[in-house]
């Protein structure tokens, strides 16, 4: 294990993290010395000194091992949430040192779960800060490390695997080499694109940027206390859907339709899956709201439905309505999204309809079996055939994912939080969607979740971001070490 290898590429990503606060100390001259250019000044001395010291005296390597890919995986995001967290706790209220850890690690994770129940009483400095890290977080510390990583490297191929799921891989139909590129052309594309027509559309400049950086990784972070719905224009939650809706679609997809100036590529079983899902979702909510009375007519009714089932489906978390009046079958209805959520290759999170699909068709082909034994079945997702093995991998991460939520609940439970608010919150801190139900619903924060919980929330919401195998690597190669 050659730490200092690991050590170089971790200062990368500490890096990149300390441009970003340059920026917002930037940020915050402009907005004539803020209460957070100290703060963020003392952050960037900190971590650009950490990161710049092993980048300058560790000779650049051309191999990285398996083992050593996953340590920088699992180290960097750790590091990051650690110094990303410091501009929080050198600013103090309303930031203790556990809200300050929660927010960073909702901010890094894309999950835009927050504990403030006041944004804007923060400077100026640290709501850029806070929007980021969800920037940082969306294209991916391991992206970061990609670009750097030299080509010959076994691992490059590896790290895309683990950051972009390999069910994203065929997609992209292109080398490991060139698929972080295209993650990144899309993303900084789609992003953008987002703030000209958040601009266009009249919001201010500040808060275009923070949106778009928000809405292109699928986070969740606003610079206003209610979100979206604060701007109440039709035309800025429509453009939002849309982006939220393309940042959460396979991101090979999207560049095959660009460069080929074609909509073939859409013509994807997970995506038209991905569709029906949402369209099925949206209806049934819809439905609820008015009936139960919550709306008062149809087209309103759809519209907040739409908007909430691409906002939870994609892992953003944007709000137009507080959800935490709507009757609990809408929200159980909504939990449907949250588990399923968007596709692979694209900065959403969850367990990735794709996933969904694969497991769905492989109980049709076990029924189709278990009736004809005698005539040979295999799953199908449009051209491509997967086998048992392919098939059983993401069968068994789905069950994990499932038993992580199920030990999430009791130890929430544990803390003393009530039922629905341990289930929910576990649920949408491990699929990185944020808001939840009831007091931690679409417009309420996780302020008033007892410190216990909020430590468990982070580790759900780490867990999701990096897929779970990442960290059980890694503990398993450091129990392995121990028993040697």
């Amino acid at each position: 294990m050659d730490f200092k290898t690991i050590s170089r590429n971790v200062g990368m990503a500490l890096l990149v993290d300390a441009l970003f606060m340059l920026i917002s100390v930037m940020v915050s001259l402009i907005y004539g010395r803020d209460g957070g250019l100290y703060p963020l000044v003392i952050s960037f001395v900190l971590t650009f000194s950490f990161g710049i010291f092993p980048y300058i005296f560790v000779r650049k390597t051309s191999r990285i091992t398996t083992r050593e890919g996953y340590l920088i995986v699992v180290i960097s995001w750790l590091l990051s949430f650690i110094f990303g967290m410091l501009p929080y706790v050198l600013y103090g209220e309303p930031f203790s040192l556990a809200d300050a850890w929660f927010e960073s690690v909702s901010g890094f994770t894309a999950t835009g779960a927050t504990v403030l129940p006041d944004v804007e009483s923060l400077p100026n400095s640290l709501i850029f800060w806070r929007s980021s890290t969800h920037f940082i977080g969306g294209l991916g510390v391991v992206v970061f490390l990609l670009l750097i990583i030299p080509d010959s490297s076994p691992i490059r191929m590896r790290l895309t695997n683990m950051e972009l799921s390999s069910l994203s891989k065929d997609g992209y139909r292109s080398r490991a080499n060139r698929t972080v590129f295209i993650f990144a052309y899309v993303y900084l594309g789609l992003m953008a694109v987002a703030f000209i027509s958040y601009c266009l559309a009249g919001m201010s400049p500040f808060d275009a940027v923070n949106h778009a950086f928000s809405v292109c990784a699928s986070g969740g972070f606003s610079s206003r206390n209610l979100s979206i719905a604060a701007f109440d224009s039709r035309v800025i939650e429509g453009l939002t859907m849309v982006f939220m809706f393309v940042a959460s679609i396979h991101f090979g997809l999207v560049f095959l339709a660009f460069a080929n100036l074609s909509l073939k590529p859409f013509r994807n079983p997970v995506l038209r899956f991905y569709v029906t899902m949402l369209a099925l979702i949206t209806v049934i909510t819809a439905l609820s709201l008015r009936f139960s009375g919550v709306e008062s007519s149809f087209s309103h009714a759809i519209w907040c439905s739409a908007f909430q089932t691409v906002s939870t489906a994609s892992t953003t978390g944007f709000a137009i309505a507080d959800n935490s009046v709507w009757p609990m079958f809408a929200n159980v209805v909504l939990m449907f999204a949250t588990i399923t959520c968007g596709c692979a290759g694209s900065t959403s999170g969850g367990l990735k309809c794709d996933r969904i699909l694969m497991m769905l068709k492989a109980i049709a082909v076990r029924v189709r079996t278990t009736i004809n034994p005698s005539v040979i079945h295999e799953v199908r997702i449009g051209r491509r055939y997967f086998r048992d093995e392919e098939v059983g991998i993401h069968v068994v991460y789905i069950t994990l994912f499932l038993l992580i939520l199920c030990i999430s609940t009791a130890l929430a439970l544990l803390t003393g939080e009530d039922t629905v608010v341990a289930f929910s919150g576990s649920l949408s801190s491990l699929t990185n969607v944020g808001p939840a139900i009831d007091r931690i619903g679409s417009l309420g924060n996780y302020g008033m979740v007892p410190t216990g919980a909020k430590l468990l929330f982070s580790l759900d919401m780490f867990l999701g971001r990096v897929e779970i195998y990442p960290v059980l690597a890694v503990l398993g190669m450091m129990f392995s070490h121990n028993r040697k």
